[in-house]
């Protein structure tokens, strides 16, 4: 079979990828060498796919069905293996090979075209709540993983360099992160870009999380990507301001975060993502998140 990489994933990687990396390149050969080692049978490519890996839906030797995820180092996927091994399938996805291979994943399967965003909002909302508060557990002693610290000072490296025209909104973004890791209320392993597309149904629980790239912190710093889900929406409605703001209420409350603290996580992720999308060329997805980022 020939694995072609989707364009969405083929854009994204170009987005971020360095020079000389080949990656996509060897793909190909990466996956059929992963699918003849384990003796998988090949259904499909998942098409349109992640922004950050190959998504294979395959059938195991004796039959079950299962994912075969391929993901260059940039992405993490050491670091998801190790969570999702922690996590030990209550409320994400199970890994369900025994033995580790660099960049390659062998995941339960769960029903890949149908996220929580298939519900109404509000339910869409509560479901995917229930699956993120699930997954914030300690941390083992010894990890690994990165900060929530470290990340964000990666990112706030690169807002400096934005232009003046979203000076104030970086500055306000920067600011509000300086104080928020001060005195964080606790540190849990979270699952690092939880969105309702990141929650799948499945069979042994009716929603389980896929997708993680974990890092270790406070739990409002996970719930903040769930608030502006949806934004296109939030955007295209006169009352998307006042929305936004019930919606940080509600969610502060339900799962027992600080309000202001998810509000100032929320200020930060929106202006870091919509600073990276001006970066590699997405005005328009760039402008949404600014405005959205404006609300808070």
């Amino acid at each position: 079979m020939a694995f072609e990489p989707p364009q969405r994933l083929v854009r994204a990687l170009g987005e971020t990828a360095p020079s000389g990396d080949d990656w996509l390149e060897k793909l190909p050969a990466v996956a059929q060498e992963a699918v003849d080692l384990r003796e998988l049978t090949v259904e499909r490519v998942q098409v349109p796919g992640g922004r950050s890996s190959l998504v294979v839906l395959v059938r195991r030797a004796d039959g079950t069905p299962a994912v075969l995820k391929l993901a260059p180092g940039r992405a993490r996927p050491e670091s998801e293996r190790a969570a999702l091994a922690r996590w030990g399938g209550l409320g994400a996805v199970q890994l369900v090979e025994p033995f580790a291979a660099e960049g390659v994943l062998v995941l339960e399967r769960l029903h890949p075209d149908v996220s929580v965003r298939s519900l109404p909002e509000a339910k869409a909302l509560l479901e995917a709540a229930g699956t993120l508060r699930r997954l914030w557990v300690e941390p083992p002693g010894d990890h690994a993983f990165e900060t929530v610290a470290e990340r964000t000072g990666r990112q706030a490296v690169a807002m400096r360099g934005a232009g003046s025209e979203v000076s104030a909104l970086v500055s306000a973004a920067l600011e509000a992160r300086e104080s928020l890791l001060v005195a964080p209320p606790e540190v849990r392993l979270l699952h690092g870009t939880f969105r309702q597309s990141k929650v799948l149904a499945a069979e042994r629980m009716p929603w389980l999380a896929v997708g993680p790239d974990p890092v270790v912190g406070e739990c409002a710093f996970d719930l903040a990507r769930l608030v502006r889900d949806r934004v296109e929406d939030l955007i295209a409605t006169p009352s998307g301001a006042a929305t936004t703001r019930r919606r940080v209420k509600r969610l502060a409350e339900s799962l027992d975060v600080d309000q202001e603290r998810l509000r100032g996580w929320t200020l930060f992720r929106a202006v870091e993502s919509g600073v990276r999308a001006l970066r590699v060329g997405r005005p328009r997805d760039a402008e949404l998140l600014l405005e959205f980022a404006g609300w808070l």
